[in-house]
């Protein structure tokens, strides 16, 4: 083993094993990430100062959504990473595409489908659809932390060669070269950091402009998987989509390509916002109280 290079820490994939009955780490990150969200967005509900005027969902809703936001989050992040990541693979192989404990989920998937589901739910609901994508843009980057941690303790998306690096890690799966362990550094950006300037936008801002926080989740979120790619080693099936070497760090990925629209989305987004365009969509008054 190099010198500058730490050995996995092996961690059993499986939680709890009961005869055929199994949990795993990846499920129990997936299962924190959307409950602690529930948790706390039931928290920011009930502070009405964070709302104004604006029309806000009860505390019913909040336990309600949760169903509609995990389907969203399974059903879209797999799907995605089917169609984004490894079509080839699973369409001779369809099976596959049910075996999710094995890893193999999409942000950008799983963030389309929760859109989709709150949109659902929101025309359901008579609620404020930009609303609900504030609400999840604050509580969205503890399930990016969590489901991080899952993806290092699978030994899976590791990052790029590192061999000067100290706190390189060197994965079972990836070969003797001590690598970024990039898992690491997206849980921390994409998660801690992103987890953090949300709480606080959400503080200082509230929820009276429905779109801005949203979009300010989809600017960190994207900024942060851009310079965060870097460090990871890209899909084998996928390798960089083009541009062998950029600035020495590389080509551009999946990840990034992905991530760039999710920014300018963002930025259009806090414009509206910023301009008062998105509260007219708020037109049929408030709701009643949490």
């Amino acid at each position: 083993m190099p010198l500058l290079a730490i050995p996995f820490p092996y961690i059993d994939p499986i939680a709890i094993e009961v005869g055929p009955f199994a949990i795993r780490w990846y499920a129990l990150a997936y299962v924190a990430g959307i409950v602690g969200g529930w948790w706390y967005s039931r928290r920011l509900v009930a502070r009405e100062a964070l709302w104004g005027d604006v029309r806000r969902p009860t505390l019913l809703d909040m336990d309600d959504l949760i169903i509609w936001a995990a389907l969203g989050i399974v059903l879209g992040g797999r799907i995605g990473y089917v169609l984004f990541y490894n079509l080839e693979s699973y369409l001779a192989d369809p099976l596959e595409i049910l075996t999710i404990w094995r890893g193999g989920m999409s942000f950008h998937g799983g963030f389309l489908g929760v859109i989709l589901a709150m949109t659902f739910f929101a025309r359901s609901r008579g609620l404020n659809l930009l609303s609900l994508f504030d609400l999840g843009a604050v509580v969205a980057p503890l399930g990016l932390f969590t489901g991080r941690l899952a993806n290092f303790v699978n030994g899976e998306l590791w990052g790029r060669p590192a061999p000067d690096v100290p706190w390189a890690v060197v994965f079972p799966a990836a070969g003797p070269e001590p690598r970024h362990p990039s898992q690491i550094y997206e849980a921390f950006a994409e998660g801690l950091v992103l987890l953090t300037l949300m709480g606080i936008a959400a503080r200082w801002l509230g929820f009276r402009r429905p779109g801005l926080l949203a979009g300010l989740f989809a600017i960190g979120y994207g900024i942060a998987r851009i310079c965060c790619e870097y460090f990871r080693e890209p899909d084998e099936q996928l390798g960089f989509l083009f541009g062998g070497a950029l600035s020495g760090l590389g080509g551009i990925t999946m990840g990034q390509v992905l991530s760039l629209p999710m920014v300018l989305a963002g930025l259009l987004l806090v414009l509206a916002a910023r301009r008062g365009w998105t509260r007219r969509l708020d037109r049929a008054g408030p709701a009643t109280p949490a």
